[in-house]
């Protein structure tokens, strides 16, 4: 008689746990579901430049290389742009852009940068002659 309870004890707390971690499973997937519908995309659009690469829009979500060299993320195939010419990063929600040690330089808003600058939405970033707007969706 007491292996029958000990059994039906076990069953029914072996059923508690397998509830319990269906309802942290159940609600850790409603944060992450409802974190990336409110989170932001940073979009780099490319509004100048050469003609296959006017109009191209490109979501940022980890590092881009920008650059002449076949392993950049956007090559640019001009003899102004260096092989790795400029970085865009994220750092928690900000998006960086730094110069690679290009020869040319990369400008935001018509400046031009030696460290890592912080953008904002609607920023210019030109590298060479090739016009990058930054926005934020």
């Amino acid at each position: 008689m007491i292996d029958v309870v000990l059994l039906i004890g076990r069953l029914l707390f072996v059923a508690l746990l397998y509830l319990f971690l269906f309802a942290i499973m159940r609600t850790g997937i409603g944060l992450v579901r409802g974190q990336r519908k409110k989170e932001r995309v940073w979009n780099l659009s490319i509004e100048k430049g050469p003609k296959e690469l006017r109009g191209v829009s490109i979501a940022v979500h980890g590092p881009i290389i920008v650059g002449r060299s076949p392993s950049a993320d956007i090559v640019i195939g001009a003899g102004y742009v260096s092989a790795r010419h400029a970085r865009f990063s994220l750092m928690g929600q900000n998006l960086f852009v730094e110069d690679l040690g290009s020869t040319n330089g990369t400008t935001v808003n018509g400046q031009s940068i030696l460290d890592p600058v912080a953008l904002t939405d609607d920023d210019i970033v030109t590298v060479g002659d090739v016009v990058i707007r930054v926005r934020r969706s």
